[in-house]
This record gives C-alpha cells, structure tokens and sequence, in this order.
C-alpha cells in the first residue's frame, strides 16, 4: 500500500480509472461468452427439438 501513497493524487485517479475500465471489459467478455453457451443449448430450439423428437419416434416406430 506504500506504492499508492507514493503516487500523486492525479496518478491514483488515472490507475482506478483504469482498473475499473478493465473490469467492466472483463464483465462485458464474460457476459458475451455466457450468453454463447445459453443461446446455443438445444432446449432454446423448440421447433428443432420438434421435429428431431418427432423423427426419433417415428424411427423407433419402424
């Protein structure tokens, strides 16, 4: 913590400044990369799921 005291008041301000930039970067991927995985599921698909479930059970009829 000696290392911020050292720094000019300015100096601290740009540093949060910056550390709060990359968070909000490094929330904004991640809220990216979630909602990929989320919107690619199967279960998002009704009519996919449909009409696979639909040629499933036709082909176990046969």
């Amino acid at each position: 913590m000696d290392f911020l005291k050292n720094l000019s008041e300015e100096t601290q301000l740009i540093l949060l400044v910056v550390v709060i930039a990359v968070l909000f970067v490094l929330v904004l991927l991640n809220n990216k990369r979630n909602k990929k995985l989320r919107y690619d599921r199967d279960k998002r698909h009704f009519t996919k799921n449909y009409f696979k479930k639909k040629k499933k059970q036709k082909d176990q009829e046969t």
